[in-house]
């Protein structure tokens, strides 16, 4: 956007009790979208902030990833100072949003109902493993919801569910949530006062697997695990080509199969009269497809890419995730931007997969630290330097040590 173009929900202000990924998904959207998204950590008894911060090994990324461009306001909700300034930040907000277990926000009084009085203008966006009804008291993980809605069965070989490779229903259910708060946001705009959204993993799920659910419906046949599914077209498969490299060919309709055909001087396949059509390929699979790969496998994997990039005809390499860092694609359209840690290393991170006006979303500030923006929030609430010392010595004497016993519970 340029400088003279506000992004769209400047001066929307978010207040984000989140952790993990779905939540901060949600707030990651709408701050990239400008609003002012003002992550409140809880520190004090034990605590250090969002715990995700801490995460190692393959949870490494989700902080960094999706905490930009937001604010972090530390505080001990368990005190009444801490519980009195999240109250009055929220009496400023539009936007509340947070994805704890079921019942925690209504123990620390910040569900719904109760800021609802509060603030009758609020959207509060409940950001779930289940919508209401019998699950709703289930723990949920992304993986859960995969392997009980259907996704790891689909994504696995027969007898071998598999997840997907990654948090799929985490980030998708993070921005239904932030679509529901634009909707509410614009019905706001017509009935004046707020409501509350909810978004589910579960529910989110389904919706991915329902083109399966549907396809049992229209054909009465049900849907295999994609590895052994009957393909909707002849030639969609990874090859193994020369130097063992893999490429996945596709030749998706009767024009791209001539054009295939040709460009690899298979006469012999083109004057076939049992491979004419997409639906006839598709029957004869089952020699056609060995075939191709003995005659395919004695080319490199960059020369076929030439060749259908030539030729209009789908491909793609078989690309692990760090090697997208040095994507020509990527660096020539900025999809990716420089990214501040907290602890100032420098690296690279994925921008939102859209443009406003021609122009990425920018990253507008770097992974807050820990309450680095307590005093800049608090003064915007009219807090004195007398009471933000008096919330600070209440946070500081309420630093209890966590119990070791702790350290291993999930």
């Amino acid at each position: 956007m340029t400088p003279a173009t506000p992004l769209p929900y400047e001066g929307i202000r978010v207040v984000e009790f989140t952790h993990m990924v779905m939540g901060p998904t949600c707030g990651m959207v709408l701050a990239d979208l400008g609003a002012e998204v003002i992550k409140v950590e809880t520190v004090g008894h034990g605590r250090e902030g969002d715990s995700t911060r801490q995460l190692m090994g393959s949870g490494a990324g989700f902080f960094p990833l999706f905490n930009r461009n937001k604010k972090s306001l530390a505080l001990d909700l368990q005190t009444p100072e801490g519980k009195e300034a999240a109250l009055r930040l929220i009496a400023t907000a539009d936007i509340v949003t947070e994805n704890f277990k079921a019942g925690t926000m209504k123990k620390l009084g910040l569900d719904y109902e109760t800021l609802k009085k509060l603030n009758p203008r609020l959207i509060y966006v409940s950001l779930k493993g289940f919508l209401p009804g019998p699950y709703e008291h289930r723990t949920a993980l992304d993986e859960v919801v995969q392997m009980m809605g259907g996704l790891a069965y689909m994504t696995g070989r027969p007898g071998d569910p598999l997840r997907a490779g990654s948090s799929v229903n985490d980030i998708m259910g993070g921005m239904f949530g932030a679509m529901g708060a634009m909707a509410a946001l614009a019905q706001r705009s017509q009935t004046g006062v707020g409501q509350e959204v909810q978004s589910a993993l579960f529910e989110n799920n389904v919706l991915l697997v329902a083109q399966h659910m549907l396809q049992y419906q229209v054909t009465g046949k049900a849907a295999k695990p994609m590895p052994s599914r009957i393909s909707a077209w002849a030639i969609y498969d990874v090859f193994e080509v020369k130097d063992g490299e893999q490429i996945f060919l596709a030749v998706v309709s009767d024009t791209a199969w001539k054009i295939f055909c040709d460009v690899f001087e298979f006469a012999d396949l083109l004057a076939d009269e049992r491979l004419n059509t997409n639906n006839a390929r598709v029957t004869q699979r089952d020699w056609l497809i060995p075939l191709l790969r003995e005659r395919l496998r004695v080319h490199s994997s960059k020369h076929l890419s030439d060749l259908f990039e030539k030729n209009s005809l789908p491909y793609a390499p078989i690309t692990p995730p760090h090697e997208l860092l040095d994507d020509a694609h990527l660096k020539a359209t900025g999809g990716l931007a420089p990214l501040t840690l907290s602890d100032g290393q420098e690296i690279q991170t994925v921008l939102l997969p859209i443009t406003l006006n021609q122009e990425r979303l920018k990253v507008r500030s770097g992974v807050p630290t820990l309450g680095q923006h307590n005093d800049e929030v608090l003064r915007s609430l009219g807090y004195s330097p007398e009471e933000m010392k008096q919330l600070n010595q209440a946070m500081t004497s309420s630093q209890i040590p966590p119990n070791p016993a702790d350290s291993n519970k999930g």
